[in-house]
């Protein structure tokens, strides 16, 4: 019954997307489908049938130039379209990029260090640049009431904190604008390193997942109305921004692996079957000691760190997978079957470097002073207002809730909705201390430093967190395509 509920809002939203003009879009494929009548559900060209080569070397991605001057490191960012050659005997694909490149170059910097950054927007959008999951003034963080003009620019200037050591990421976040923008090639990967790092003696490797959907011509294909709603998957999942790309793995080699989903909406259940996988850091840093897993979940926008043992074993697919995942997608196809993300092949064999025992020390925060609710829901029967929060569309003039700098706070997120909506938090990190899984709450089984959990349909979940700088701050759904529709909302942190 409640499923086919759900389908009668679903063709009700499609015969109100006919009359609404500025919901529009060219359809792709929608006529005749028996479901949903007129909409648009977006059939893709067969990967297969686009000739987007595969198998060649793991690219390395580009760093960002950085300059000592004043104190601080200072860079250029500019975003702009660029031309790319993708496809064999066909025009080049355009990209929006940061510094003509896809993905945007790598920053790098370390614990206490100072970025003075100059960004030129050269679209023809409104844009920001959101670091995402740093810990910077608010002012800094380019929410979406900071927008930069076509044709204009401006500075970003902030200090790494001191703990703060991770793998995070920057890429847009103008209202309305973002998943577009980040489809279209808009994101690259922010590393801060800590002096005292005790997995430094391991090589790295940074893989940067990210979906691309091509149309027939071999450019980037518009959204449909199920990116829409769903929130939008391609063809491929690059890495890197190469398909299927190859890398080497020496036999007993251990290996530090950061990994970035910077998808649109994609659940990534990542997977490396015939090797030694040890988690060792999430979102905001290292975990306190490594666990031994054998599969991860990883939402749009989350970040994990691996340390992977070249083990080869025999009868296993050796590369990185994504594992069947189904987000309970209201209008395309789930992911029903593994996706080889990365080849891994087999180099010689290497002494096993060690894996420390104890990575930090992670303090559980303390009771909180202030508890509040965060419902997500959806409503398919209005489609200005399908994704909601607290029962509310995003308002840019309202502020949500007020806090204040150094008051812990206990958030339950509780996902009334039914699809998978991965949680996500501005200007700080988190700590999961409990799951409501239908049946009962059980305790988060370790401490990590979060800014993105997955919450499924039906289920809750608790955490805590910490602001230490005044300012709005954004909480919001991080399918992106969900969060321009208006699932999003504002924390006012005071002094």
């Amino acid at each position: 019954m409640e499923r086919d509920m759900r389908r009668r809002d679903v063709m009700r939203w499609g015969a109100a997307l006919a009359l609404t003009p500025w919901l529009a879009r060219p359809a792709l494929a929608a006529a005749g489908h028996r479901e949903h009548g007129s909409m648009d559900v977006g059939v893709m060209p067969a990967a297969g049938k686009l000739g987007l080569a595969s198998g060649l070397p793991l690219p390395a991605l580009m760093r960002l130039p950085l300059e000592r001057k004043d104190g601080a490191l200072q860079g250029c960012l500019t975003a702009a379209a660029v031309r790319l050659p993708l496809l064999s005997g066909r025009p080049a694909t355009e990209f929006w990029a940061y510094n003509d490149s896809v993905p945007g170059p790598a920053i790098e910097l370390s614990e206490g260090e100072t970025l003075n950054l100059r960004f030129d927007n050269r679209l023809p959008q409104p844009t920001t640049v959101h670091w995402h999951g740093l810990p910077i003034p608010a002012d800094q963080d380019g929410n979406p009431q900071d927008p930069v003009a076509p044709g204009q620019g401006r500075d970003y200037r902030f200090t790494l904190p001191a703990g703060c050591a991770g793998s995070y990421w920057y890429h847009p976040h103008p209202h309305g604008h973002t998943a577009e923008q980040v489809y279209r090639g808009l994101a690259g990967v922010f590393v801060v390193r800590s002096r005292n790092d005790p997995l430094a003696h391991l090589p790295e490797r940074w893989l940067v997942l990210s979906d691309l959907k091509l149309d027939d011509d071999g450019g980037i294909a518009a959204s449909s109305d199920a990116d829409r709603m769903d929130g939008r998957e391609g063809q491929f999942v690059l890495a890197n921004g190469a398909w299927q790309p190859r890398l080497t793995l020496g036999v007993g080699e251990r290996q530090r692996w950061r990994i970035w989903n910077a998808t649109s909406a994609r659940v990534l259940k990542l997977a490396l079957p015939a090797h030694e996988v040890w988690l060792v850091g999430t979102d905001g840093g290292l975990l306190e000691r490594p666990r031994r897993v054998e599969n991860l979940l990883v939402p749009p926008g989350g970040r994990v760190e691996l340390a992977v043992t070249g083990r080869f074993a025999p009868g296993l697919p050796a590369g990185l997978l994504a594992l069947p995942y189904a987000r309970g997608k209201m209008m395309g196809p789930e992911q029903d079957k593994a996706l080889s993300l990365a080849e891994v092949d087999a180099g010689e064999a290497v002494a096993t470097a060690p894996l420390p025992a104890k990575l930090r020390r992670i303090d559980a925060l303390p009771r909180p002073a202030v508890k509040r609710s965060v419902a997500f829901s959806e409503n398919m029967a209005n489609p200005a207002a399908m994704f909601l929060i607290n029962g509310r569309t995003f308002d840019m003039d309202r502020m949500d809730f007020t806090g204040k700098v150094g008051a812990v706070e206990e958030w339950e997120i509780d996902n009334q909705a039914d699809m998978d909506h991965p949680f996500h938090l501005h200007g700080t990190q988190f700590q999961v201390t409990e799951r409501h899984d239908g049946k009962g709450w059980r305790r988060e089984p370790y401490l990590a430093w979060l800014d993105v959990v997955n919450v499924p349909p039906g289920q809750k979940v608790r955490l805590r967190f910490r602001q230490d700088m005044p300012g709005p701050r954004m909480f919001h759904c991080h399918i992106l395509e969900h969060e321009d529709a208006g699932m999003m909302g504002m924390l006012d942190v005071r002094a």
